[in-house]
């Protein structure tokens, strides 16, 4: 793992996670250094990308939810090769194996939902080896608490946070940061 990166995330309780041109221009107003995009194409990524980098964030792209580019492993290659994003978040083990062999941090996403869901965090994790995992909903510290036991990784806990309490909730429970889309999280 980039040990410069996990001292960026650990001396950052709250992620920008940007989901569109509105919240992209209210975290560049922000002192949040590290940003979460959630949205864009193929045409706009390298644009989006480039903002953020020409004010100083480091930014990871959510490849899942980018429009026009599939979820095979050469978007891995585009995004490092046109957008020079720092890293990427994924939910599917294949991405987050080609990041990791191009040099770009990477970040596992997943969706408890179940007890099946929980026993799958663990087996991936240790089989994909991404830099960071990222677990949603993030309000659940009862969770986050026993992934963050079990991790062998830093965990980020995301989703449906919005106030204070959720974030000392997630942080307490042991994840390293939060992301939120909630701008008011942003500027707390």
């Amino acid at each position: 793992m980039n040990h410069k990166m996990l001292e960026v995330f650990e001396d950052c309780p709250v992620i920008a996670a940007v989901k569109d041109e509105e919240g992209l221009k209210k975290c560049l107003e922000s002192e949040i250094p590290i940003v979460f995009v959630l949205y864009g194409d193929i045409c706009s990524i390298s644009g989006i990308v480039s903002r953020l980098k020409k004010a100083g964030k480091i930014v990871i792209v959510h490849l899942d939810l980018l429009t026009g580019l599939s979820s095979k492993e050469i978007a891995v290659t585009y995004l490092k090769s046109v957008t020079h994003a720092d890293g990427l978040i994924s939910t599917k083990p294949g991405i987050i194996k080609k990041a990791k062999e191009e040099g770009m941090f990477a970040i596992m996403r997943f969706f408890v939902i179940d007890s099946i869901a929980y026993e799958s965090i663990r087996k991936q994790t240790e089989s994909v080896r991404p830099d960071m995992i990222e677990i949603l909903p993030g309000l659940m510290p009862k969770v986050i608490r026993h992934i963050c036991r079990d991790s062998i990784v830093p965990v980020i806990a995301g989703g449906l946070i919005t106030d204070r309490e959720d974030i000392m909730g997630a942080l307490g429970a042991g994840a390293i940061s939060i992301s939120t889309t909630n701008q008011k999280v942003w500027f707390m």
